[in-house]
């Protein structure tokens, strides 16, 4: 934990020490309203009571839009680049993502070499007022934890040349990039301080739940090994003590009777209990795959897909948890 978290308690206390003192002199305001009415009713006041326009904010795809409109809430308006469902790893900028960033006052990513159309789309954007916050900053990446294992057609995964990305994933981390986010909105933002901060305390409390369910979960589970076909689960294996001991790259076409035995050969070798995909991952090639190892093909969501909705992020994690409990008994 950092320096920062450890001192935000007490700054969200003394912020709503000093919410309760602003509601307590609107109060007080209020008793002399009958005496302003006439000067309230004027053109010129009318058009300056009028409330300004929310601070806008993208977020590059959906994980990032998760947490930072957990935090923001109503008080700005969050916008996404990437469509969900839409691999982000390979993503080609479009001429809107170029507008919603020339027109952004807060630009939200993941960062560790992720969102590799990023950089010339900032630039053709031309906002010199955008300010980038880095959801991942202060992270310890980690680089692969696992063999990687390719079959004679497989295309090469995607080169994590910084480290890892998917921090994401494992709930204490989340709860970091929660942290940037609310720092870097507030530094952007400090209008609305107060709501960030509030919003940021109560999904981090979330965040803390949704981890001692993972521990108590899965502290007898450590024995649990596993294989996957995306590269996105390092972090969460780590923190909860389970071995990822392959990653499996086949490709969408199809491969060979002899190749599939090589591939069957190559998952055997690690003598797994598990095989996990993704949802919506409809390949016949991992059906093969389970089927020839005598073993259920379950999935694990990465949060690349599904409901723009800050809650998802607790829907879709606990089911992970559900399927990382069965698969691992």
């Amino acid at each position: 934990m950092t320096t920062n978290q450890k001192r935000q308690p007490s700054s969200i206390f003394s912020l709503i020490s000093l919410l309760t003192l602003l509601v307590s002199i609107s109060g007080c305001d209020q008793a002399n309203t009958n005496q302003k009415t006439s000067v309230e009713n004027s053109p010129q006041v009318q058009e300056a009571s009028q409330p300004s326009a929310k601070t806008k904010v993208v977020t590059t795809f959906l994980p990032m839009y998760l947490l930072t409109k957990a935090v923001a809430g109503d008080a700005a308006d969050v916008e996404i680049l990437v469509p969900p469902g839409t691999e982000v790893h390979e993503y080609q900028a479009t001429p809107d993502n170029v507008k919603a960033i020339a027109t952004a006052k807060i630009l939200v990513k993941n960062g560790l070499g992720l969102e590799e159309f990023l950089d010339s789309t900032v630039k053709n954007a031309q906002n010199a007022q955008l300010v980038e916050i880095d959801a991942s900053k202060g992270i310890k990446p980690l680089n692969e934890i696992s063999l990687v294992e390719t079959t004679t057609k497989a295309e090469k995964d995607h080169d994590h040349t910084i480290g890892n990305p998917h921090v994401w994933l494992d709930p204490v981390l989340a709860k970091q990039q929660v942290m940037n986010i609310l720092y870097g909105l507030i530094a952007a933002d400090p209008e609305n301080k107060t709501s960030y901060t509030t919003n940021a305390a109560a999904y981090i409390q979330e965040l803390d739940k949704l981890n001692s369910e993972f521990q108590q979960a899965l502290q007898k589970k450590t024995n649990c090994t596993f294989v996957t076909f995306h590269d996105a689960y390092p972090y969460l294996a780590q923190r909860y003590n389970l071995k990822q001991v392959a990653v499996v790259q086949i490709p969408e076409d199809q491969l060979s009777p002899t190749e599939i035995q090589t591939v069957v050969n190559t998952v055997k070798k690690y003598k797994v209990k598990a095989l996990f995909s993704e949802p919506g991952v409809d390949n016949k090639l991992l059906k093969t795959l389970a089927q020839d190892l005598k073993l259920n093909l379950r999935t694990l969501d990465s949060l690349e897909k599904g409901e723009k909705d800050p809650q998802y992020y607790f829907k879709a994690m606990r089911l992970n948890l559900q399927t990382l409990e069965t698969a691992c008994q």
